[in-house]
């Protein structure tokens, strides 16, 4: 079915809106990361190059007047928006880029991507041969994406497998309906997820992961503790021009509960578990953000687990 226009140019498939899925609440923050992947993508000194990501902000109205140039950035990196939380998923980015491939490359082919959102790496990373990419993601997002890599005329560099699931809800059906083989080992990815879960979901998820990860399988996610986040850091730079200048209210969105430790949950269910702030990998790079007071960064984790292969 082609996209055809709807109201103030927005396409529209189906009768859904395709802007519907990324033009607010956590769908809005998809937006968000692909615009700092546009900007990451052409600084001179790159971590990680997205080169769809400007297609995803263009796309849509709200997001269409964002930067995505480096020199479109007020400020360059001292802007706490573009800049610092910029150069944060840029570094994310490359971090899990590496990981993942890390994976492929000791032989892993199949790949599940959590809350895909606007993720291209089934576009953009170079796969060995064989690897499927599974992307879970709601119907609306998948759908606005389609549209989008349509219209830029994109390929995947390996087979890409959409898969519409609310990832709050029974996802492991369908996956497994749609190919996914549990017997092989599989290279896990939760980027930008479990921040917006309640505990509940989170639980769950990490129980299915490795209820259906084979000996060999990875797990790589990202975690963030608001309740322990200081008062000041509600005020935090970054929390405020977000809220302000691209109307997405991160700690509004973020799951303000108590959090799950899944990274001992794993390590009891024998994954060899670890723990990371960003700001290792900052040292280990030379670029990215660095600590600073009222840190809105400095809650954040990256965990990396692993099933023993046999």
């Amino acid at each position: 079915m082609h996209a055809v226009a709807g109201q103030g140019g927005a396409p529209v498939r189906g009768g859904v809106t395709l802007r519907d899925g990324v033009a607010s609440g956590v769908g809005r923050t998809a937006l968000l990361v692909a615009a700092a992947r546009a900007i990451e993508t052409h600084r001179p000194d790159a971590l990680a190059r997205d080169p769809l990501a400007e297609h995803f902000v263009r796309a849509c109205p709200d997001s269409a007047h964002w930067p995505v140039r480096p020199g479109q950035v007020p400020g360059g990196d001292a802007d706490p928006l573009w800049g610092r939380l910029g150069r944060y998923f840029g570094l994310r980015t490359r971090v899990l880029d590496d990981h993942l491939l890390a994976a492929a490359r000791a032989g892993t082919r199949q790949v599940v991507v959590l809350g895909a959102g606007l993720d291209s790496r089934a576009y953009r990373l170079d796969w060995p041969p064989g690897c499927v990419v599974h992307e879970i993601d709601t119907e609306q997002v998948l759908a606005f994406k389609r549209a989008v890599l349509d219209a830029a005329g994109a390929a995947p560099a390996t087979e890409r497998r959409p898969l519409a699931a609310d990832l709050r809800d029974d996802w492991a059906g369908p996956l497994l309906a749609d190919g996914f083989d549990p017997a092989a080992p599989t290279a896990w990815l939760a980027e930008g997820l479990l921040l917006y879960l309640p505990a509940e979901a989170e639980r769950r998820l990490v129980s299915t992961v490795h209820r259906l990860s084979a000996p060999g399988s990875t797990l790589a996610y990202e975690i963030k503790d608001v309740a322990a986040e200081p008062p000041a850091v509600r005020t935090a730079p970054v929390y405020v021009a977000a809220r302000q200048r691209l109307g997405i209210d991160l700690r509004a969105l973020f799951d303000a509960g108590p959090r799950p430790d899944s990274a001992a949950e794993l390590a009891r269910r024998g994954w060899t578990v670890a723990v990371h702030t960003p700001y290792d990998f900052t040292a280990l790079h030379g670029r990215g953000p660095r600590p600073e007071p009222d840190d809105a960064l400095a809650a954040n984790r990256w965990v990396f687990a692993g099933q023993r292969a046999r």
